[in-house]
């Protein structure tokens, strides 16, 4: 598994769905300038996906706040993903979800990302944090059987803003509006007498 911290995103350009529409010519640079929270799943209608889906979805107002567009990536064709919009959350579905969903049918982008599962043709659970200079900050990847937790990305999320916005390092367990320190011996010391 590689590791892409610290080095550009891999571009694509790809088609997906977005606003209900298939588009043909996705690409993660038009999102240049903010950041962007790219994740990959399995594979449409299966069992823990639809549960990320919604979740990310749930809470898509709060990485809106961010400037945070959302992006999901399958293996699945554009096709699928649609179908799969269209099926109620009762019977397995997405509908309602409305970020866009990139269809990666050749498995050239989870290549690129590191996530591809050559044997089944199938990404894991990636999750990438990419910067508004299009650098990845942040990247985590489940195995199928573990679904994510979204308040963790928005905590990572808000401790990058803070990071950018502040100079300031953020500790273990670090939440939005708690105790951070500029990087420096003295700092870490008056941080742990401070807790």
């Amino acid at each position: 598994m590689g590791v892409l911290v610290g080095k550009p995103a891999p571009h694509f350009k790809s088609k997906a769905v977005v606003n209900g529409r298939i588009v043909t010519d996705f690409s993660l640079l038009d999102y240049k300038g903010q950041n962007v929270v790219l994740f990959f799943y399995p594979l449409d209608f299966t069992f823990v996906c639809p549960t990320e889906l919604h979740a990310f979805q749930d809470s898509l107002e709060e990485f809106e706040k961010r400037q945070t567009q959302v992006i999901g990536c399958s293996v699945d064709s554009c096709y699928s993903h649609l179908a799969w919009l269209n099926t109620p959350r009762s019977k397995g579905g997405i509908a309602g979800v409305d970020y866009p969903l990139v269809s990666d049918l050749n498995k050239t982008i989870a290549h690129d990302y590191d996530v591809l599962i050559p044997h089944e043709g199938i990404a894991y659970r990636g999750l990438f944090l990419i910067d508004r200079t299009g650098i990845v900050r942040h990247q985590v990847v489940n195995d199928l059987p573990l679904g994510r937790s979204i308040e963790e990305a928005l905590r990572i999320l808000d401790a990058l803003l803070y990071f950018e916005t502040h100079g300031e390092v953020c500790p273990a367990n670090w939440q939005k509006g708690q105790k951070a320190f500029k990087p420096s011996y003295e700092e870490l010391e008056n941080y742990f007498a401070s807790i």
